[in-house]
């Protein structure tokens, strides 16, 4: 197997491995010289097994170009969404997480060390509000009107999303808004200020902003890049 993995390597095929995986990659020798990860209880041992690569155990994969590690079980599924949209684009992405049921994509650098609890049956698990925030990302919306519509309070809200997503309500809508707007202007010529309206972002200047920050390149830009 380590022999068919330095071959592949050889000829410039991608290879990814998630959690574990990532100890088979570095027998191979493929991880040397790179920034990996794998599952954090793992970290520790897999920089000592292969002290020529740079593991670092707080994200939830890595692109590192031709290989590609990442975190736990859930990670690895983020990965494979970040290749399908380096590959084929953010709507295919989009459609690849709607029919898995998952959230819209985690960037990699995003902390690992987060709680999954199982679904509650008090309805304190998270689902529904997701998708209710996906098919209202061109509101206005509030902490106020997320928690509104949990029907708990501002505070319940937020403690559930760091346990449930590692992440703030509002960080994560703008996360969601940023894949939408990317699948916009991946996907059709609609206007930039129509772009920021269906986005929820209000004016085209807050879009840019924050397009801006996440990726370094305008809407504009991206458009021209990816279209």
């Amino acid at each position: 197997m380590l022999d068919l993995l330095r071959a592949a390597a050889a000829r410039g095929i991608r290879i990814a491995s998630i959690c574990t995986g990532a100890f088979v990659l570095g027998a191979a020798g493929l991880l040397d010289g790179r920034r990996v990860t794998t599952h954090w209880s793992f970290a520790d041992q897999l920089a000592r097994a292969f002290p020529l690569a740079s593991v670092d155990p707080s994200v939830l994969y890595v692109d590192s170009g031709q290989v590609l590690t990442s975190a736990g079980v859930a990670a690895g599924l983020d990965l494979c969404l970040h290749m399908i949209r380096a590959d084929h684009g953010a709507a295919v992405a989009a459609e690849a997480a709607r029919a898995v049921v998952m959230a819209p994509h985690r960037q990699g650098g995003q902390a690992q060390f987060i709680h999954h609890p199982a679904p509650e049956p008090d309805g304190a698990a998270l689902q529904p509000l997701l998708q209710w925030m996906q098919h209202h990302l061109h509101h206005p919306l509030t902490l106020a009107d997320l928690a509104g519509q949990a029907r708990v309070s501002v505070r319940t809200l937020n403690r559930q999303f760091r346990a449930q997503t590692g992440t703030t309500p509002l960080q994560w809508l703008l996360a969601a808004r940023l894949d939408r707007a990317w699948e916009i202007l991946e996907t059709s010529d609609t206007p930039i200020d129509r772009v920021a309206h269906l986005t929820g972002f209000g004016s085209p200047v807050t879009l840019r902003r924050h397009f801006t920050e996440r990726l370094g390149v305008s809407p504009s830009a991206y458009r021209t890049a990816h279209r």
